[in-house]
């Protein structure tokens, strides 16, 4: 039967909410199918508001990838402000996509892309707005199956309860996967109901379905064991990796929001992963081996992107985008294409000791200047040798100093307060590091006109890391040396007028690192909140401290743990961590080795232009990183001419 839409009901509800736009639909290249056409049916979510989530990268891949097959159809959500949820609550409108405003329930698969551990709660209001049972356990077939995945699903162990299974890895051929598994269920008359189904899945060995593991605890409440309670799953299941970009040149075409979000341009992801081996980078771990989108397909996608949207900026993306072996010709390739069209070019993530002037003047040949942000991460030597950020001071100023000599009056640093083995001279060593940036600046341009943003995050130790086993920094401790570095860049006000120092104090990172290294008895903490209210924890206005503190004190106890215990605890070498049945591809005594080096201060080197250092990733996957050059020019692609 085709699902009714239920726009009539909610746009009498749409004049009394903030921006009412977001929930609208209708935005260029968004696609609206038959139902009845379609034999498998998504529904894919970035659980957050319209201005974050739209633009995401991974979500408009798979809403691409899946639309473009016949027989599928695939439709976007997202998380509502509170303003609407209240009035969806009162004249009983469920969560709906904004595509074709159909009810989340009615779709076979619910997929949801986690970037952080933050949209946890977000995801329990969309469930149940959605009238879909929040725990797995209480569905039945008339419910869709939630599928996690983005980077939080390397440990999906706190929402294990709220989902039906988890997708590590790439998605593009995964999503395809899952869809073939599903059509042919469907097909045969749905054999063995929702059960059946879901043990399809896991046997593929690269879909982790939690109710087929049970989790076994010690007396001092760490985990004895995981282990699957049939014998027809795996032991371990394994991350997806699409190793050919070139195969997969998504976006084709890209949403253009309707309502202002936070990245308008076309963004093209000109590789993945990375093997700089910066020892707190989740991202750089769990996505290695690194793979490179070949220059010419980097062009044809930018050529076609700007046709199919009308962006003026093109973003191109990576973990660490001037590490392309190719950045420089494909930005000249890039700038001589568009030169005099007002289209930007902008690298989001760059490396300090991969930044030159010829760079420079590519990304502002046509005339746009974007941002420019430096991540150095530790104020002084020792603390960048800890995290194998392997960036000396000299890097960084001669680098901040070709930005201005290049044209650029403000640069971002960014840093991290936290880190395991950091001292109180450590962090307040970061304010002298931007004196000196603003000194050789104002000495290489003979102007005072610059100015240096210094933006602090609090570290959180993360899954699939050397870091895993570190333990974090209380709030007080972290909140005591922001309020220390603050003074210290304004002690000298002839320097400090231009520097400005943003950070957040150490709450947000301590609920981050109880949910990113949690397991599933942090689940009941996760409830407890969101029935207390708790929406968008990302979001600094929404986010209650003391409500995640409570819920803690109220529910862990129970279970023989607390907060600290998850938090500031430093793991042993022998303890099986919540995650350690989910296969990353790294090997955890290298792992271990690393976090050795680490509290020595070791640096390691990057594997691309070394020997290998046995990580694990490129044997397991029976594989090899993938770099250039290719020998292959962007042109004789046709330049535009005005």
């Amino acid at each position: 039967m085709s699902v009714p839409s239920v726009f009539p009901r909610l746009e009498a509800l749409l004049p009394k909410v903030q921006k009412p736009i977001q929930y609208v639909g209708g935005e260029l290249n968004a696609v609206v199918k038959d139902w009845d056409a379609a034999v498998v049916r998504w529904a894919l979510m970035y659980p957050d508001a319209y201005e974050v989530g739209q633009p995401n990268q991974g979500v408009q891949i798979l809403y691409e990838v899946l639309n473009e097959l016949p027989d599928v159809l695939a439709e976007r959500t997202y998380s509502v402000w509170p303003d609407l949820e209240k009035l969806m609550r009162e004249h009983d409108v469920p969560q709906f996509t904004v595509d074709a405003h159909r009810p989340v329930r009615e779709f076979d698969l619910f997929g949801v892309s986690f970037s952080t551990e933050l949209g946890y709660t977000n995801l329990l209001t969309a469930l149940d707005l959605a009238g879909i049972p929040i725990e797995s356990k209480d569905r039945d077939e008339s419910h869709p199956v939630l599928i996690a995945g983005g980077h939080a699903a390397f440990n999906p162990e706190p929402i294990a309860d709220f989902i039906d299974a988890a997708v590590l890895g790439d998605g593009e051929e995964a999503v395809l996967e899952i869809t073939e598994i599903v059509r042919s269920w469907k097909a045969e008359g749905r054999p063995g109901g929702r059960d059946e189904l879901l043990l399809r899945l896991a046997r593929t060995e690269s879909v982790y379905v939690p109710r087929f593991y049970d989790v076994d605890y010690l007396p001092d409440g760490r985990i004895q064991r995981v282990v699957p309670n049939r014998a027809d799953v795996p032991f371990r299941v394994h991350k997806r990796t699409t190793m050919d970009l070139d195969a997969w040149p998504y976006p084709k075409k890209p949403l253009v929001p309707l309502a202002e979000t936070v990245h308008e341009r076309y963004a093209v992801e000109i590789f993945r992963g990375c093997t700089r081996g910066c020892r707190f980078c989740q991202a750089g771990m769990i996505t290695r081996p690194v793979r490179e989108r070949s220059i010419t397909t980097i062009g044809d996608m930018v050529e076609n992107g700007l046709k199919e949207s009308g962006f003026s900026e093109v973003g191109l993306l990576s973990l660490s985008s001037a590490d392309h072996t190719e950045i420089a010709e494909t930005a000249r390739g890039l700038a001589d294409r568009y030169e005099g069209q007002n289209i930007g070019l902008s690298l989001p993530s760059t490396r300090v000791d991969a930044f030159n002037i010829d760079l420079a003047n590519e990304l502002t040949r046509g005339g746009k200047r974007s941002g420019l942000t430096f991540a150095p991460e530790g104020g002084s030597e020792r603390i960048r040798k800890v995290i194998n950020k392997m960036v000396s001071e000299e890097d960084l100023i001669r680098t901040v100093v070709t930005a201005y000599t290049a044209g650029w009056r403000q640069v971002k640093l960014y840093f991290m307060c936290g880190l395991p083995t950091e001292t109180d001279d450590d962090v307040l060593q970061i304010a002298r590091l931007a004196h000196e940036v603003i000194k050789a600046g104002r000495a290489a341009t003979g102007t005072k006109d610059i100015k240096c943003t210094v933006s602090i995050g609090a570290f959180v130790p993360k899954p699939h890391t050397p870091f895993q086993w570190a333990s974090q920094a209380d709030v007080e401790t972290v909140t005591r040396r922001l309020k220390s570095l603050k003074a210290a860049v304004m002690a000298d006000k002839s320097l400090g007028r231009s520097v400005g120092v943003r950070y957040h104090d150490g709450e947000p990172s301590v609920v981050e690192g109880l949910l990113s290294r949690g397991d599933r008895r942090v689940g009941a903490v996760i409830r407890k909140v969101w029935e207390g209210g708790g929406r968008f924890d990302g979001w600094s206005e929404h986010f209650s401290y003391q409500a995640w503190v409570d819920a803690a004190a109220d529910v862990l106890p129970g279970f023989g743990v607390d907060l600290d215990w998850y938090t500031l605890r430093e793991r042993g070498e022998t303890e099986v961590l919540p995650w350690d049945h989910l296969d990353s591809g790294l090997d955890k005594d290298w792992l271990w080795s690393d976090w050795q080096d680490a509290l020595n201060a070791v640096e390691l080197d990057d594997c691309r232009w070394t020997p290998c250092f046995d990580c694990g990733v490129c044997p397991a996957m029976d594989t090899e990183i993938q770099i250039g050059p290719t020998g292959k020019k962007m042109l004789p692609l046709s330049v535009v001419k005005s």
